[in-house]
């Protein structure tokens, strides 16, 4: 019998028996854990408000075996607060479901429970910090998270040289399939023709350069929206639940 502790984003919460609840955080040294936090659904449990989704912890894990990940699911025994995200997220529409769909990107991810995930984990809790902070639009927050994540698992986008024969950009079309814009020796059925407004606009959201994306115009950022939704779901192979919901500029 062992006790880990580690620091993780709580993404999601399940209902076991009367009381309890299953915990899924993505944590910084074990990747993706689930774990059982018993009393937690009690009214007069402080536990359990530490443990709601968008909450950065602290927690203190019991597992029987030498390893957190085994047969059965460890007990969640102990857990601080580090950062409340949740608290400035969940009382405003758009935040709330621009921060679910990061929660959802971040689990699909991470599909492999205690395999180490730090960059995705550093990314998850940036983005909800930046998200609860306000200071972009919640759309566009997501976007770029959702950019960032396909980066650091190997899907990063191309947005201007072709990304099939690497022609300097900027190019016209996009194709999801290719790898992102392509030029027109390159291009392939199904390819588009987004403005190179919503172009420049990506662009900006993967590599941070948020003066270009907070001055953009709203139809650029729909537009956006739809190229990262219809990439993310090529290389997820099924779309996000949550982004049916998200509130778009």
């Amino acid at each position: 019998m062992s006790l880990f502790r580690d620091d993780g984003v709580v993404l999601r919460t399940q209902k076991l028996g009367e009381a309890d609840r299953i915990i899924t955080l993505l944590t910084r040294g074990q990747g993706r854990v689930r774990a059982v936090a018993r009393g937690v659904r009690r009214t007069k449990s402080k536990f359990g408000a530490r443990l709601e989704p968008f909450s950065h912890v602290d927690v203190q894990f019991f597992a029987r075996g030498s390893e957190l990940i085994g047969r059965g699911l460890p007990l969640c025994t102990q857990s601080e607060t580090i950062a409340p995200y949740g608290r400035h997220i969940v009382t405003d529409y758009a935040r709330y479901t621009a921060g679910t769909a990061m929660l959802e990107t971040a689990e699909r991810f991470t599909a492999n429970e205690g395999e180490p995930a730090i960059q995705q984990y550093l990314l998850l809790v940036g983005g909800l910090r930046t998200l609860a902070e306000g200071s972009h639009a919640p759309a566009l927050v997501m976007d770029a998270f959702l950019l960032r994540s396909l980066a650091v698992n190997g899907y990063a986008p191309s947005f201007a040289d072709c990304a099939r024969c690497g022609l300097p950009g900027p190019n016209r079309f996009f194709s999801v399939s290719s790898g992102g814009a392509v030029c027109g020796d390159c291009r392939v059925p199904g390819s588009v023709v987004p403005s190179s407004e919503t172009l420049i606009l990506l662009g900006a959201l993967l590599t941070g350069d948020w003066a270009t994306a907070d001055a953009c115009e709203a139809r650029h950022a729909r537009e956006g929206s739809g190229l990262v939704s219809a990439y993310l779901s090529w290389h997820l192979e099924r779309g996000l639940r949550s982004l049916r919901y998200v509130e778009k500029r």
